[in-house]
């Protein structure tokens, strides 16, 4: 979509101060992540200022005669491609003041500009984080597969041998490793470090403490050798569905993965178990885990070529390593 023409100029404002006061308490609830309105604005300044975000950050609102009429949210992501290092604009949080007539579709104006910004600056692929009807010009869906999963526990209910302590700042470096090591075998991945894998774990854990007591919970637990994480899981918890954000191990095989998920189980011992969903890249299932079904999930990731160093996208779901705590 191009830029829209309209009486008063149209110009694109870094949001801050009063005009990001205003976007938080004008946006949608749909935007609000199921936070009360106070507490969103709460978790927005909160996730602002982790060490990732401070460098890589940034909301922008397309403004006209001192009327906010689209925001979002700007991310400057490094990732590979086809073995290839390209930089990335990551868009997010894509608000829309007006409303549904084509000459009112302001936050695909904002998008555009935030495009066009970025190619000029040299980033060579722009990441959508949004759910969008219709498909964005220019923008294709990055697939992911929705799964349902179950673990095999023994019969006595017991907890695997297997120590498992919280997640610590320290197992961060460790946690990068790990994903480093499994990603060179796809065509895409957004290159992780630990600074981002703080900023994705920090922003799940504001959701959980900022909503509603006891609605949402965050695990994010360590199996470990010596004292150096060899697995990890970062599971949210709403009710009795499980939702895995991510989760890693030395092990190829996963196996750490799913005694991490025995020793969660059995850590509750009632006789219903949890529902457990999550985002699984191709060759990551453990051997006590049995995938029950998989869909491809509603469309939630979209990638633009921006330079001529990207040809040919046309990602599959085998392609790409992917996590839902990777979704800004």
């Amino acid at each position: 979509m191009g830029r829209i023409t309209s009486p008063g100029t149209i110009r694109l404002e870094p949001a801050e101060g009063a005009i990001l006061q205003r976007i938080v308490a004008t946006m949608p609830l749909v935007g609000l992540s199921g936070l009360s309105r106070e507490a969103f604005a709460k978790y927005d300044a909160a996730q602002a200022k982790t060490v990732w975000a401070l460098g890589h950050r940034r909301r922008f609102a397309l403004m006209q005669s001192g009327e906010v009429l689209a925001s979002a949210e700007r991310y400057d992501l490094t990732g590979r491609l086809d073995r290839q290092l390209v930089a990335i604009c990551g868009i997010a949080a894509v608000h829309d003041s007006g409303g549904d007539d084509d000459d009112r579709r302001f936050g695909g104006a904002l998008v555009e500009q935030l495009v066009e910004d970025a190619t000029r600056n040299g980033a060579d692929l722009a990441l959508l984080f949004s759910p969008s009807s219709p498909l964005p010009d220019g923008f294709e869906v990055v697939p992911t597969p929705d799964v349902e999963l179950t673990v095999t526990e023994s019969p006595r209910h017991g907890a695997p041998m297997t120590l498992v302590r919280g997640g610590e700042d320290r197992d961060l470096d460790a946690i990068a490793a790990m994903g480093h090591a499994r990603a060179g075998r796809f065509r895409f991945h957004i290159e992780r470090s630990a600074d981002l894998i703080k900023h994705a774990i920090t922003r799940k854990r504001l959701l959980a403490g900022l909503g509603a007591a006891g609605v949402r919970q965050l695990e994010f637990v360590i199996a470990e050798e010596g004292i150096t994480a060899a697995a990890y899981l970062v599971m949210s918890v709403v009710g009795a569905t499980w939702t895995i954000e991510e989760c890693g191990d030395r092990d190829a095989s996963g196996a750490r993965i799913g005694a991490l998920l025995q020793a969660l189980i059995a850590r509750e011992p009632v006789e219903s178990r949890p529902v457990i969903r999550g985002w699984l890249p191709p060759g990551v299932l453990p051997p006590q885990v049995t995938i029950v079904s998989s869909s491809a999930s509603t469309p939630l990731l979209f990638a633009r070529a921006l330079s001529s160093r990207v040809q040919g996208l046309h990602l599959t779901a085998s392609e790409v390593i992917y996590w839902r705590s990777d979704l800004f």
